[in-house]
Parts: C-alpha cells; structure tokens; sequence
C-alpha cells in the first residue's frame, strides 16, 4: 500500500477494519463525521481489537493518549494517513 493512499480509499479500509470488529457496520450507512459513539455500541474490548487491527493493517501505533483522534471515521483516517507518511 502506498503511503499516498488518497482519503477516499484510506476511509474505505478503515471501516473495513472496523467491519471486522463489528460486521453488522456492512449493511448501514456511517457518518464519516459523526462520533463514532453515537453510530456504535463497540465496548472496551472492541475498541481495544479495532486498535490492534488498525495497527495491523496500517502499520501505525495509536497509543492511549491519541485515542481521542478516534472521534470519528475521518479523523481517524486523516491520523492514520499523517503517521504512514512520516
């Protein structure tokens, strides 16, 4: 995968990602600027899986302190996408 993944297409597979964590997310429509909370009901462990998983996929680490940038879906690309191209 290229560091210069375009937005649309890093979205794309961070929902997949999120899909793995919460397959039902395949038949509804999310809100890439909506909290993610709101559209959601991940628990502890699920969130904790989706981080494991992002880092997986992407290669990218997102300590605790950076949870916040998790806010929602294009956020949450737009942080992964800053951190593949360093």
């Amino acid at each position: 995968m290229s560091n210069n993944m375009p937005d649309g297409k890093l979205l794309a597979e961070v929902i997949d990602v999120l899909a793995g964590i919460a397959p039902e997310i395949r038949d509804s429509v999310l809100d890439p600027d909506a909290p993610l909370r709101d559209q959601l009901e991940l628990d502890s462990m699920d969130h904790v899986h989706f981080t494991v998983d992002l880092h997986e996929r992407f290669g990218v680490d997102i300590p605790e302190s950076d949870y916040r940038a998790m806010h929602c879906l294009r956020e949450l690309a737009a942080y992964i996408g800053a951190r593949r191209s360093r």
